[in-house]
């Protein structure tokens, strides 16, 4: 198996060329390449994937086109979206405050759910304070790049996301990059070259969004103590998910939070909602509250949003056990991958598993075929992953079923199979 997967690596991509409209967009080298890429599915029979859209909540099961499909590319984690208690108090929000905050928070947006949330959210993870923001994304860029500036140093390692990318760019800070796993080589770079910037932020992910890999909190926090660096982990997929009681990686790892500066994590995995927050001392969050722009020039939090996560913490808070069933269900899959010979990517206790093709044309064909067999799993293709890199990314929830994963494995097998007889 590893054997084809590899050859699909190096599989051409297609030369069609796809016709330019006369419009404004036809001058965009981008827009033009993204026109023939599509074109060229179509002419291989082969329908685009994104922006297709479901029926019903985002559970292990998903309605499509009038069809129920094994659905593995919603990460609705714990199951907590769409739980009766979870939506009942958006909607208690609603008729409180409305669908909107109406305002950014600093001129008249705040109610009093905000101030609630992040009390509840510094308490969980074992900060003084917290912040939330209406996105996930914004809250790595607007932070990241409000942090920094042209003197300091922002490192990170190639798997990181992209908004980690984007924040660090638009800093102005130098950029160190580094292969993900390699500390020692990220060590020899800052011994040479730390004296370079003055304040230097390290960040991570605590599951790895696009592989499922979990970060090492350990040597992360030896390199930052001994090269004065700030820490940052992003626990956008480690929130919920790792650690005794859903507290992340550093329940996961025993380290004290209080040895991570910036806690990033987002609302809408776990916590069910939309948004983004930071937690940790009150001197960061106070700054962040008055002088980030992504907070100070967006709206609030919507309410129902904000009572959406208010209650899914409190169940998570309440029924721990929900953390240790999906890791339970995410070492079954993983296990059962492995008896059908696939080289899931990720460690076993991440919730998030990917499984490389290579080519981004055959990978949607893949992903095609197995729509047509019941089973939702999206491809991940150039640019968010590399040209020869592209994967199908399998999110697992305490709602999938060992049936569901049974019925799943043979029928990955057997598409890889027919694909390695077709390039081999």
């Amino acid at each position: 198996m590893d054997d084809i997967v590899g050859k699909l690596k190096y599989e051409a991509e297609p030369s069609e060329q796809a016709n330019d409209d006369g419009r404004f967009m036809g001058a965009f080298a981008g827009y033009r390449n993204l026109k023939r890429r599509i074109a060229g599915l179509a002419k291989r029979g082969i329908m685009m994937p994104f922006f297709q859209p479901r029926d019903g909540v985002s559970t292990s099961v998903i309605r499509w086109q009038g069809r129920g499909l094994i659905n593995y590319s919603g990460y609705n984690y714990l199951g907590l979206s769409g739980h009766p208690e979870v939506s009942a108090a958006a909607k208690a929000a609603i008729d409180k405050y409305g669908t909107s905050a109406s305002a950014s928070r600093i001129v008249s947006g705040q109610i009093g759910l905000h101030g609630d949330l992040e009390k509840r959210i510094a308490k969980f993870i074992g900060t003084q304070d917290a912040i939330v923001f209406v996105s996930g994304y914004l809250t790595n860029v607007t932070v990241i790049s409000h942090l920094l500036s042209r003197v300091d140093g922002v490192i990170y390692d190639d798997a990181a996301h992209n908004s980690i990318m984007t924040g660090a760019r638009l800093s102005g800070a130098k950029m160190i990059t580094f292969p993900y796993g390699d500390w020692k080589g990220l060590e020899a770079n800052l011994s040479q070259n730390r004296s370079e910037f003055r304040r230097g932020l390290l960040v991570g992910e605590g599951v790895y969004s696009m592989d499922g890999m979990v970060y090492d909190l350990k040597r992360a926090v030896e390199l930052k103590r001994k090269h004065d660096l700030l820490l940052m982990i992003d626990e956008a997929h480690s929130l919920g998910t790792l650690g005794a009681t859903g507290r992340g990686i550093c329940e996961h790892t025993g380290i004290p939070s209080s040895s991570v500066d910036v806690h990033m994590g987002t609302l809408s995995k776990t916590l069910a909602g939309c948004g983004g927050y930071i937690a940790g001392d009150r001197d960061l969050i106070e700054y962040l509250r008055y002088l980030a722009p992504g907070f100070i020039f967006s709206v609030g939090l919507s309410p129902p949003d904000t009572g959406a996560a208010m209650a899914a913490l409190d169940i998570l808070e309440r029924e721990p056990q929900r953390t240790q069933e999906l890791r339970q269900r995410t070492h079954f899959f993983r296990q059962l991958a492995r008896q059908y010979g696939l080289p899931l990517g990720g460690e076993m206790d991440a919730p998030v598993a990917s499984l490389v093709i290579g080519n981004g044309n055959t990978c949607m064909m893949v992903s095609q075929r197995l729509l047509e067999a019941g089973i939702h799993v999206q491809p991940i293709v150039h640019p968010a992953v590399a040209v020869d890199g592209a994967r199908l990314r399998f999110f697992i929830t305490i709602d999938h079923t060992e049936a569901q994963f049974r019925a799943t494995m043979p029928a990955i097998a057997k598409e890889l199979e027919a694909i390695g007889q077709l390039v081999g």
